[in-house]
């Protein structure tokens, strides 16, 4: 478990099933995960019994970001698309509305930079953000994520299309 003073960072456990099924299943986060509509539980316990397979083998990794102080989970951290060859992978991150503005994913990029470079073995991470999403450009931007791109209307949406920005940090030994 890799851990600091506010959270820590676990893999995904049989108990996880409602956390996930409230957080797959809050609309507000449909439109940066790409889903139309809600999970069942059946489909998400299949996802968890497969969730501990190995990361070089399936290509991405989903922990869950807890809370220290409580043991409560708040969101989780993808790690998706893994390119072995360049030693590359995306990001992502979905904090519960509910703990949204507390530090938690801010904390959660600062464990996982480490992790993915010393222990995954990346070169770099890269992600996909809405531009209209300033939290996450500012979280990114703030974990050293450089703009390396917009592609127009990239992301469809309720109200239309809309540009997406692209980011990339470069892991350094």
């Amino acid at each position: 478990m890799l851990r600091s003073d506010l959270i820590f960072l676990r893999p995904l456990e049989a108990e996880d099933l409602e956390f996930l099924y409230a957080l797959e299943n809050d609309p507000s986060v449909w439109g940066v995960s790409d889903t139309l509509v809600p999970v069942s539980r059946h489909t998400l316990r299949q996802y968890l019994d497969s969730a501990a397979a190995d990361f070089f083998e399936v290509r991405q990794l989903r922990l869950v970001i807890g809370e220290v102080a409580t043991g409560t989970a708040v969101g989780t951290l993808d790690i998706f698309g893994f390119e072995p060859l360049h030693q590359r992978a995306g990001v992502g991150i979905t904090i519960l509305a509910r703990h949204r503005q507390q530090g938690y994913a801010q904390a959660a990029l600062a464990l996982l930079l480490p992790y993915a470079r010393h222990v995954l073995r990346l070169h770099q991470l890269f992600c996909t953000i809405a531009a209209d999403n300033g939290a996450s450009l500012r979280l990114f931007r703030g974990a050293g994520f450089t703009e390396v791109g917009v592609r127009r209307q990239w992301l469809r949406t309720a109200q239309g299309w809309q540009d997406a920005v692209e980011f990339q940090r470069l892991l350094q030994p």
